[in-house]
């Protein structure tokens, strides 16, 4: 199979749909140019209503990790992204999302990637991203894994979610906008010549 059928086949999966409480919206956005793919959890709210990936303030806040402004994130087809859950999963009594439901990274994860053979740079965002990917090979926490990032191949890079709810994480871990941020940074600029 190539990329193309495989990303209509994904858009309209409805596999979820029983289970969630609005209409399932797909959204995955890469190509076969992607270089730098990036592995969140699953869409947010705001995501699920644009169909647009981090189009809210998380990605805002991974656009600045990444050191590319919003025109480049979006136009440059060597940018990609594919959470581990492509539907918004809804929010709990406290306004948080939900995890990714399993079943869609176990229904499209290994085809994706396997259409994907020139990602050079895979962003792990979150613990639900780091635990697929990495396995046993990831540490007890978020904090744990993202602290570790030197001990992982130079092609995947753990990261915290680039959500407000993580900002006193950020402030407990300075380390990370001062060491990892700028780290990537070089790498998004080494792989897209931003």
């Amino acid at each position: 199979m190539s990329l193309d059928p495989l990303l209509a086949e994904i858009r309209a999966c409805q596999a979820c749909a029983g289970e969630l409480l609005h209409a399932p919206r797909p959204v995955v956005w890469v190509g076969s140019e992607t270089r730098i793919l990036i592995a969140g959890q699953a869409p947010g709210r705001r995501v699920h209503e644009s169909g647009r990936p981090f189009d809210d303030p998380s990605g805002d806040r991974m656009r600045g990790w990444m050191g590319v402004d919003r025109e480049t994130f979006y136009g440059d087809p060597r940018i990609g992204v594919a959470g581990m859950e492509f539907c918004y999963p809804g929010t709990d009594a406290n306004g948080a999302d939900y995890p990714p439901m399993p079943r869609c990274a176990a229904l499209w994860r290994q085809r994706l990637l396997a259409e994907l053979p020139n990602v050079e740079l895979t962003l792990l965002v979150g613990g639900y991203a780091q635990a697929w990917t990495l396995g046993k090979a990831a540490r007890r926490s978020v904090t744990e894994t993202v602290r570790a990032w030197r001990d992982y191949p130079p092609d995947m890079l753990p990261m915290p979610h680039p959500s407000w709810r993580n900002t006193g994480w950020l402030k407990r871990n300075p380390w990370f906008e001062a060491e990892v941020a700028p780290y990537l940074q070089g790498r998004v600029s080494q792989i897209i010549g931003a």
